[in-house]
């Protein structure tokens, strides 16, 4: 997962840096960081939590400069930890540099064992910082060319953002897993995970970055180098299904759009004998839209979710049943009494939550619970940037329909198909990663 911003030459690139970030800050909670540039030297703070609570005003002051790199942290490869929080920033034989990264190299701890055999020492335990070292033991002249060369070494999911002194480079993967977005603030070149982060500070969207591409960014403008040989696109269907801030446009597509018709034609695959359709806030909505519209079922708000959680909460001493999920969501007792509801998510990983919030709702005394997820079932684990338990802790990996509807305690239990699913993509099938629902994984190695 994971976000990254980028803006080149902008007098309040901090503060757009900072803005961007919190509009991808649905994308990593556990950290952000920004590191900024005056052309002489990188500034840096970076620190444990959420945007709003690592930066304040006077250390956003600190990061001098017109240009600026920021991330938001959610760990995949190292740990939760300020040792691996991002931007990274090193000062070697060159000058200096810093790099944000979203996605997962899926050949780090062989280049690692390999960098470490030959006296390199690092910092974290993230796979991003085998990149530096690459950049850094590369004998070519230019940042760009030292770049191209350490990113022909590494596999899997790469898109980067890169910060000198003077210059900022933006990266994505052959393979283009991972959303990568150009924009422009005025005369001010912007670059980010997901075009959310424009709309918040007023920029243009221009283009995606192109899978394999290399955008250099400096006082001469903007120049474009694409020095991987062609690849078969596997971007991310569950940027679509769960990632992705709905009101963004990836991969070609509007999120919202994508995922209101896999609601639909989850309707159509599934339909159901009910009273009303309820999604399973907040991520659920788009798809539940859809399924009702389709199956010409009553919409209805049947669950309350608690905006103002934050990051740590205090339990009461004398425990209270599912406290974790009644603190973030709670039913409609009088709406939902009686009634045959069918209730929308996007998808059920380890089954455990979707157990809890279907108590609660039997609780609240409704006479049947179908249940519709509008993705497939989830039996293998990701290895390119999403947080998947192992394949032992997805429930559908080793039970079938009927068992994990009596587990989550559901009249019914249905899943979108593959078919479907491609059917929402239709024209660009071949250009998405079903891996952890087909166990088809780009790289052969990972089955």
């Amino acid at each position: 997962m994971c976000g990254i911003f980028g803006i080149y030459d902008h007098a309040e690139a901090s503060n757009h840096a900072y803005l961007g970030l919190y509009a991808l800050q649905h994308r990593g909670q556990e950290s952000a960081g920004i590191v900024s540039s005056d052309e002489k030297q990188l500034y840096h703070y970076r620190q444990m939590g959420l945007v709003s609570e690592v930066f304040s005003r006077d250390i956003l002051r600190r990061l001098h400069g017109r240009s600026a790199i920021g991330h938001v942290r959610y760990s995949t490869a190292g740990s939760s930890d300020l040792k691996n929080a991002q931007p990274f920033l090193v000062n070697y034989a060159k000058g200096m540099v810093s790099i944000a990264h979203n996605g997962n190299l899926t050949n780090a701890f062989l280049i690692r064992s390999e960098l470490e055999s030959r006296g390199s020492i690092f910092q974290s335990n993230m796979d991003t910082e085998v990149i530096v070292h690459l950049i850094a033991r590369s004998k070519e002249k230019t940042f760009l060319d030292r770049t191209v060369h350490a990113l022909r070494q590494v596999e899997g999911a790469y898109s980067l953002l890169f910060l000198t002194e003077k210059e900022m480079v933006a990266a994505r993967d052959p393979m283009g897993f991972r959303p990568l977005i150009l924009g422009s603030l005025k005369d001010s070149p912007v670059v980010a995970s997901e075009t959310c982060a424009f709309d918040l500070i007023g920029a243009k969207f221009i283009r995606e970055i192109e899978p394999g591409e290399i955008l250099l960014v400096n006082d001469a403008g903007i120049k474009s180098y694409k020095p991987f040989p062609h690849k078969q696109l596997r971007q991310c269907i569950f940027e679509f299904i769960y990632f992705a801030r709905p009101d963004s446009f990836i991969f070609n597509h509007n999120v919202y759009e994508i995922r209101k018709s896999l609601g639909a034609q989850l309707a159509r695959e599934a339909p159901a004998e009910a009273d009303m359709v309820i999604p399973i806030p907040d991520s659920g909505f788009p798809s539940t839209l859809g399924y009702a519209s389709e199956s010409k079922l009553p919409f209805e708000i049947g669950m309350i979710r608690n905006h103002y959680i934050g990051r740590t909460f205090i339990e009461p001493e004398q425990r209270i049943r599912h406290f974790g999920v009644k603190i973030k969501l709670n039913p409609v007792k009088e709406l939902l009494k009686g009634k045959r509801i069918v209730t929308v998510d996007d998808s059920i990983v380890r089954a455990t939550t979707s157990r809890k919030i279907n108590r609660m709702i039997r609780n609240a005394g409704v006479k049947e619970v179908h249940v519709r997820i509008s993705s497939p079932p989830i039996t293998g684990p990701c290895f390119f940037g999403i947080d998947t338990p192992k394949k032992s802790e997805l429930i559908a990996s080793s039970h079938n329909l009927r068992e994990i509807q009596k587990f989550i305690h559901a009249t019914s239990l249905n899943y979108l198909s593959i078919g479907g699913l491609k059917k929402c993509v239709r024209g660009e099938e071949e250009n998405f990663c079903y891996a952890c629902f087909t166990g088809d994984y780009p790289y052969p190695f990972l089955k």
